[in-house]
């Protein structure tokens, strides 16, 4: 039987109430009724463990129950029961979908938002990054080059302490291997799409690249109060969604939540790195959509 099917049959059994005007509190009522009995059943077993022998039979019927009020809830607001489990299942897969899935399922999902381009306005498909730190008086920069060339401005950390901030590049190298994108990265690249001039000023121009830079100082500061994220391996829900929702007039709009937590996670295993050495490699492979850190002596 399909949601759709048990919607239709679910309503059929529905009795109109004793008392007008609660055909909505009911149902709202009898599923946080439904939820103290499933939790009711669970103290049972907490209690007498192997004693409570209905405790599974006890479970699916409060679980039925509960599907019977969420149906009928659904059915009162005119919503498919079909589509809404669909669209839970979607936003799972969107949210936690790359955990589970293997190098060969995960290259299914590159993005590649400039294949139509000319190749000088693509972002390369693999380069590497030379990390190095100077220092002049007290002030501490860094600087990075890709094949011997400097990209970018030399970078401090703009801020009262060092804190590693001047290695923030490495989140936008990140970026643009797991999302195929970054606005600052393919301006440092001179790979700006300059061929299409509404894509030059939307997509590459100094809006996205504000936007990018943004995301990167606001993760920053949230990383800073949870270690740097090290040993970390879930987000918090808000941020990714909040960085969803300022990037959603953008090409990266179609990356999931999933993606952009891979993107930062995996950015600040490098930069964790680049910041201990003060230097390094970094690899950027948008192909396996990784991104990689080698020691420079």
């Amino acid at each position: 039987m399909n949601f759709s099917e048990y919607q239709r049959q679910a309503l059929n059994t529905d009795q109109i109430p004793a008392v007008e005007n609660t055909e909505l509190i009911i149902p709202l009522l009898g599923l946080v009724g439904e939820v103290g009995s499933l939790m009711t059943e669970y103290k049972k077993h907490l209690r007498d463990g192997q004693a409570h022998k209905l405790f599974e039979e006890g479970i699916a019927k409060e679980l039925g129950d509960m599907l019977w009020y969420i149906s009928n809830l659904a059915s009162k607001f005119n919503l498919d029961l079909e589509e809404i489990a669909e669209d839970n299942l979607k936003k799972c897969r969107d949210r936690w979908g790359w955990r589970n899935s293997s190098p060969i399922d995960d290259k299914t999902t590159i993005y590649t938002f400039d294949s139509e381009f000319p190749e000088h306005e693509r972002l390369p498909r693999k380069f590497e990054v030379e990390i190095t730190e100077i220092s002049e008086g007290n002030t501490v920069k860094m600087r990075a080059f890709v094949n011997g060339k400097q990209i970018g401005n030399d970078l401090t950390d703009n801020f009262y302490s060092h804190d590693g901030y001047r290695f923030h590049d490495v989140f936008h190298f990140s970026y643009a291997a797991v999302l195929g994108w970054s606005a600052v990265t393919r301006s440092n690249l001179k790979r700006k799409r300059k061929s299409n001039s509404l894509i030059d000023e939307v997509e590459d121009g100094g809006r996205a690249a504000a936007i990018e830079e943004g995301i990167s100082a606001l993760v920053f500061s949230y990383a800073k109060h949870h270690g740097f994220l090290e040993g970390i391996s879930t987000l918090d829900y808000q941020l990714l969604k909040t960085i969803k929702n300022i990037t959603a007039h953008l090409e990266v709009s179609q990356c999931s939540l999933g993606d952009w937590e891979k993107a930062i996670l995996m950015g600040y295993d490098i930069w964790r790195q680049v910041e201990k050495y003060h230097r390094g490699t970094i690899v950027v492979d948008l192909d396996a959509r990784s991104i990689s850190y080698q020691i420079s002596h």
